[in-house]
């Protein structure tokens, strides 16, 4: 039970499983048994998990540490989707949910996502603040080269 209750915390599993069923779930019910699905939103959530999967991929090699922040990186990784923006997982799981909200037409998955993006900043305010702390002004640097969200906005 326990390992189970680690395996649903997990950021991916949450986000790539968990509110899919949670929309699903609260769409059918509220639409009494009908879904409405959107074919158009179906390549936001194909980018927003491949996003977050290749990049993971990529990240793992080059800068090591493990999944998440849970083991902290090696080096600043700055190049390949790094250099564009210092978050392209999280921002692969955004995209995925707002792919999921237009999938579905759900307000539901809207405030999911909502619920979601005011999660990963805080998480990613306090992740910043490790990186800070472990590469000083290397990490000052990239900061103030790469956008922390949206490339070349935010």
């Amino acid at each position: 039970m326990d390992q189970l209750l680690r395996w649903l915390i997990r950021t991916p599993v949450q986000t790539f499983l968990l509110c899919p069923l949670a929309v699903i779930a609260f769409e059918y019910v509220w639409r009494g048994g009908r879904l409405t699905f959107v074919w158009w939103g179906v390549p936001l959530l194909l980018w927003g998990y491949l996003q977050y999967k290749l990049v993971g991929g990529y990240r793992g090699p080059r800068a090591g540490g493990g999944p998440g922040m849970e083991t902290m990186p090696d080096r600043i990784l700055d190049h390949g989707p790094y250099r564009y923006t210092r978050n392209p997982m999280y921002l692969g799981h955004l995209i995925f949910m707002v792919g999921l909200a237009i999938t579905f037409r759900s307000w539901f998955a809207v405030i999911l996502l909502a619920a979601r993006a005011v999660w990963f900043h805080c998480r990613v305010l306090r992740d910043e603040k490790r990186l800070q702390a472990a590469f000083g002004a290397d990490y000052d640097g990239y900061r103030a080269r790469v956008k922390r969200w949206i490339p070349y906005v935010f």
